[in-house]
């Protein structure tokens, strides 16, 4: 496998690899890294569908990615996914996948044209006082002292790193700014994650037409189905035997409970195995309107930490996912999907995100989150309807908490306590509604459903070089790891783009398929992108505006009329770094000139 940038490569079809018509591959977990894999070994390595079979434990299809009715429950949805330009692999897979929304498209053609006419931007990121916008005026309020924490961690390379977390470089310069509200609340980023991991307005975020599941999952089951490969649903891995040295390690035997009886896979070199180690919805549980979900830590046999566990302590190249899954009361958050049942709550809505959320556009174009909760809640409406079998009069959005352990400003429970009606509650009572009204239109104007999710933040935990294992092994020969937890270089954990960037690389690596996979965005080698940055953390002020003492400012003064008429010059001018001269052409505003950034 090798890496490959511009579009030489872009869109050629590779030559069938040898030996690909003697091989077959079994998949655990049908995740987007697992179903990614799976049409990367239809399309590239073009392996005949009916020798592919992935391996799901639940009744259905997608992992994190979900969206579904349940029956006397209602719609579902534990989270949601956003995308952006850069997203190289994803968009690589999803030019060639149909779109359910418009057969006469793919999922990339559809995607591209439903965000082109109507974008996505937010007209209100956060709310105080019941309701009221909190006046960040999209700005990051970053002190000069801030802004030189972040650079710092920037420049650290990343085998300091390891086991550092976010506190070991952050001051409370950083923790109390915009910048880490926006930062935590956007990637459910806690203080005490790892600093490997390290917008106001969300316009750099393209969203879906449908939830995750019905515009992103089901396109590919389908499209996998018609190829002939087959979806083993209700089946548990449980465990996986290796036959390992350090020289060369096989993958001998996959053992399955398959709706309800044991069955167990033989492997020979030639049988390809998938491994999806763990998943951030592991032991996730729904409540109700009137149930709370519950909070169960307990990793039971056939989970993928537990699969995961009993891998790691065959080699020590499979990771320690103990690093992981050691503290869940770290790596938790709670969920919830509302559902308007009629029309009294939405003028709430309407209210702060300045939009008509039936219009079938953008309503609050990303998360709205409530600065002063005491959970740290955070809500959002998508384009409407986000459910095909969803009512037109109904709206279904989703509410999450960062903080599950503490009292809510209005309903005095902790937030893992509450049924869904008292989640509702206590967001409408930051919506701006009359107290007199919460209860009852919580109780007959919406349906609630929360979901408790243990190890949700579980790949911010600190960790170290080794604890997550390569996506193919050093001597590996038919077995590779795809998902959060498998290690590839340079590419960020959490986007879809992450678990989708795991499966190509294992089946381009295991295949041998003669294709460069697309190298990960290289916007921190970019002197634009980094110039940009710089100014935009500083809310767009120039470096001159810094605190500096007379000496300092004569330094930099002299530095800059050093370098005048050089490109160098130029590029600081054009990112508004320096203020240009008065005989200067006039600076662009930021970003202008270079609209690829964000």
């Amino acid at each position: 496998m090798y890496y490959s940038s511009g579009n030489y490569e872009a869109f050629a079809r590779p030559a069938k690899p040898e030996g690909i018509e003697d091989k077959s591959a079994y998949i655990v977990g049908t995740g987007l890294a697992g179903l990614s894999a799976a049409c990367y070994l239809i399309r590239d390595a073009q392996m005949d569908g009916s020798r592919v079979h992935l391996f799901e434990r639940d009744a259905e299809p997608g992992g994190a990615c979900d969206g579904w009715e349940y029956p006397q429950l209602g719609f579902t949805m534990r989270g949601g996914r956003e995308m952006d330009n850069h997203f190289e692999v994803m968009w690589d897979l999803f030019r060639s996948i149909p779109s359910i929304e418009d057969e006469n498209m793919s999922i990339l053609d559809y995607y591209y044209q439903l965000n082109k006419r109507d974008p996505n931007y937010s007209l209100c990121r956060a709310t105080v006082n019941r309701g009221e916008d909190a006046g960040l005026d999209n700005t990051f309020n970053l002190s000069d002292k801030a802004c030189m924490e972040i650079m710092n961690l920037f420049f650290t390379p990343e085998e300091q790193l390891d086991d550092k977390p976010i506190t070991d470089y952050f001051s409370d310069d950083v923790l109390d700014s915009n910048f880490w509200l926006y930062w935590r609340t956007m990637f459910a980023f806690e203080s005490w994650h790892s600093a490997l991991e390290m917008l106001p307005d969300f316009s750099a975020l393209r969203f879906t037409r449908y939830n995750q599941f019905e515009s992103l999952i089901l396109p590919m089951v389908n499209y996998l189905k018609g190829q002939g490969v087959q979806i083993h649903l209700n089946t548990e891995v449980v465990d996986i035997t290796f036959s390992s040295t350090p020289e060369r390690k096989v993958a001998t035997e996959v053992q399955t409970i398959c709706e309800g009886a044991d069955k167990t896979f033989h492997l020979t070199d030639d049988d390809l195995l998938f491994i999806t180690n763990g998943s951030c919805v592991a032991n996730s549980s729904f409540g109700s309107q009137d149930e709370p979900a519950q909070f169960n830590a307990v990793l039971e046999k056939g989970t993928g930490f537990d699969l995961w566990r009993r891998i790691a302590r065959q080699d020590s190249a499979f990771g320690n996912p103990e690093k992981f899954i050691g503290d869940p009361e770290k790596s938790n958050w709670m969920s919830a999907t509302v559902t308007t049942l009629d029309e009294k709550i939405v003028p709430y809505i309407e209210s702060i995100c300045r939009r008509d959320p039936f219009s079938g556009g953008v309503v609050t174009g990303g998360i709205v989150t409530v600065k002063d909760s005491n959970w740290l809640l955070s809500w959002t409406f998508n384009r409407q309807p986000q459910f095909r079998a969803q009512p037109g009069d109904q709206l279904c959005g989703w509410i999450y908490g960062l903080f599950t352990d503490v009292p809510g400003n209005y309903v005095k429970k902790t937030l893992r306590e509450c049924t869904g009606k008292e989640i509702c509650m206590e967001w409408l009572y930051h919506l701006g509604v009359p107290e007199s009204q919460i209860e009852e239109l919580a109780e007959n104007s919406a349906n609630t459903v929360p979901c408790m999710m243990p190890y949700i933040t579980a790949f911010f935990m600190p960790r170290a070089a080794g604890d997550r294992p390569d996506v193919v092994p050093e001597g590996a020969v038919n077995f590779a790891f795809i998902g959060q937890f498998a290690e590839t270089p340079r590419d960020t954990i959490f986007p879809t783009e992450y678990s989708m960037r795991t499966g190509m690389e294992a089946v381009y690596t295991l295949c041998n398929v003669d294709r460069g996979v697309p190298e990960v965005w290289g916007s921190a080698f970019d002197i634009r992108d980094l110039l940009n940055a710089t100014t935009l953390i500083r809310d767009g002020k120039p470096i001159t505006d810094m605190e500096m003492n007379p000496l300092e400012k004569l330094a930099l003064h002299e530095g800059i009329e050093k370098i005048k008429g050089t490109d160098l010059y130029g590029l600081l001018v054009e990112f508004g770094v320096i203020p240009p001269d008065r005989g200067d052409a006039p600076a662009p505003a930021t970003g202008a000139v270079y609209p690829g950034m964000h």
